[in-house]
C-alpha cells in the first residue's frame, strides 16, 4: 500500500518536499535574508491551501470561513514562535538578519505530512468531503499551519518596518 501511495503521488509533491526540507535546514543557520525570500514558503502554502479548497470545496463560504479561522489562529501562534528571536535590519542593504530558527524544519515537515495525509485520505475516499468532523479538521489544520507561516513572516516584516526608514525599505524590496 505504501508503495502504491508513493508511486501515485505527483512528482511536484516530492519536489515541494525537497524544497521545504532545504528551506528548513537553511533556516537553522543564522544570517541575512530578504523579506522576499522569507515570503516564499507562506505564499506557497497559501496558494496550495487555496487551490485545495477550490478543488475540494468550490466556493463554499463555510469551507473558506473555516480555513480563514484556522489561518487567524495560526498567525497568532506563528507570531509568538518568534517572540524571542533576534531580528535586526542592515540599513545599508535592507536585508533582515535573523537568528537560527529551529522551529521551521519540524513545522514544515509536520505541515507537509498533515496536508499530504488529508489529501491522500480525500483521494482514497472522496466521501470524507461530506463528513463534518473530517472537513473541519482538514480546513482548520490546513489553515492553522498556513497561518503559523504567515504569522512568522509578519513578525519578520514588523521587525523590518520598525528598524528601517520607509524610503530605505521600499528600495530594498
Amino acid at each position: 500500500m505504501l508503495q502504491h501511495l508513493i508511486s501515485n503521488t505527483p512528482v511536484w509533491v516530492w519536489a515541494l518536499l525537497v524544497f521545504l526540507v532545504s528551506r528548513g535546514i537553511a533556516a537553522m543557520r543564522p544570517g541575512e535574508t530578504s523579506l522576499t525570500k522569507l515570503a516564499i514558503v507562506p505564499a506557497l502554502f497559501t496558494a496550495w491551501g487555496a487551490w485545495s479548497l477550490g478543488h475540494r470545496f468550490g466556493s463554499s463560504w463555510e469551507a473558506w470561513g473555516e480555513w480563514v479561522v484556522g489561518i487567524g489562529a495560526g498567525m497568532g501562534l506563528g507570531w509568538m514562535l518568534l517572540r524571542r528571536a533576534t531580528l535586526t535590519v542592515n540599513i545599508s542593504t535592507g536585508r533582515l538578519w535573523r537568528s537560527a530558527d529551529y522551529s521551521l524544519l519540524p513545522l514544515l515537515l509536520l505541515t507537509f505530512v498533515v496536508k499530504y495525509g488529508f489529501e491522500v485520505a480525500l483521494s482514497v475516499s472522496p466521501s470524507l468531503n461530506l463528513d463534518v468532523g473530517f472537513r473541519a479538521a482538514y480546513l482548520l489544520l490546513s489553515g492553522g499551519f498556513t497561518g503559523v507561516l504567515i504569522g512568522k513572516y509578519l513578525r519578520y516584516l514588523r521587525a523590518s518596518r520598525l528598524a528601517m526608514p520607509r524610503s530605505a525599505l521600499e528600495a530594498a524590496g
